[in-house]
């Protein structure tokens, strides 16, 4: 059986490369600082699910207080620049290849695995379908990338610790703000957030509880950063116990158009820092939220369609968008 745990072990196992990259690259100036970090987030991915859950809380205190004294940046690339501009311009529109097997196999996968079986035992189980098959396909991508570009043995490795040297600290923000949002669901908050949606907004129709939940998934991962962390509070809160259960709206629908509205919160907000403040970073530029100022007017119409979207798909009988109807 491929769960999981068979992919947590994957990006621990790349981690683990990273670390070793790091460790020996010497341009790094903090580079001790940047091995134990890596090797800290590696460890988690390889045994975070067997350590006891109070030792997996210390090892990400470590990992915070070794990012807060600061992490360093190496300089050790696979190629040099004029390598890489020849490779692009003997390549052309093969570069792309790789990115697209991605989500081409992700989604073959996910509908061609659902379900299959091996000696009478489901090979995935039903609910991480798309996660492995995820998992799959960035490894069938990586495995192109080989094949189109023909890099050294240690170009992935290599340039894997560039990239996440470059982004930083905030490469971990995903996970965590991920497993702070199963924290705050563990602890109640969605039914707080129920208990004053009902109490102080006019959720009368089915229409109004999907723009509340729509608008509520975007702010809230406003302030939390990440759509992930939005997820089980709003859905907890308002998806499941008003739209689906009150008025009958389809669970998929809510909950994959719902994750796409908090998807537009995340386009709006300095909190998401390794999508909205890290590119502006890279990209040295002068306005550090203009990545947010340029994402906002795009956000906010998608914002609109998904509700939309929400309201016209998710239930199964005509037009249930008024009071009584």
């Amino acid at each position: 059986m491929i769960t999981l745990e068979s992919v947590y072990l994957l990006m621990g196992a790349m981690l683990s490369g990273v670390t070793v990259v790091s460790a020996r690259d010497t341009s790094n100036p903090r580079r001790w600082r940047s091995t134990l970090f890596w090797a800290l987030w590696a460890l988690l991915f390889l045994a975070g699910s067997h350590l006891p859950h109070a030792l997996s809380g210390v090892i990400m205190l470590a990992m915070v207080a070794t990012a807060s004294a600061g992490l360093g940046q190496g300089t050790r690339e696979s190629s040099t620049a004029a390598a890489r501009a020849e490779s692009a311009l003997r390549l052309r529109h093969r570069l792309f290849a790789p990115v697209l097997v991605v989500p081409v196999a992700t989604y073959a996968g996910s509908v061609l695995l659902k379900g299959l079986m091996v000696n009478g035992a489901p090979l995935i189980p039903a609910a991480q379908v798309t996660q492995v098959a995820l998992g799959l396909a960035t490894v069938l991508g990586l495995l192109t990338a080989l094949l189109v570009i023909r890099p050294t043995a240690s170009a992935p490795v290599v340039e894997a610790r560039r990239l996440l040297d470059s982004v930083g600290w905030a490469a971990v923000l995903p996970q965590a703000l991920a497993a702070l949002g199963a924290v705050f669901a563990a602890a109640g908050v969605g039914q707080a957030v129920s208990t004053l949606a009902t109490t102080y907004l006019p959720l009368g129709s089915p229409l109004a509880a999907v723009t509340a939940y729509g608008v509520g998934m975007a702010l809230f991962t406003m302030v939390m950063g990440n759509a992930f962390a939005a997820f089980p509070v709003m859905t907890a809160g308002i998806g499941l116990p008003l739209v689906v259960q009150q008025y009958g709206g389809d669970v998929v629908i809510v909950t994959a158009i719902g994750m796409l509205s908090g998807f537009c919160g995340t386009l709006m907000t300095p909190m998401a820092a390794n999508y909205n403040i890290v590119p502006a970073a890279l990209l040295e530029l002068e306005d550090r939220h203009a990545v947010i100022k340029a994402q906002i007017p795009t956000a906010l119409i998608l914002l609109v369609a998904n509700i939309a979207l929400m309201a016209l798909f998710a239930f199964r009988v005509p037009v249930p968008l008024m009071p009584g109807r």
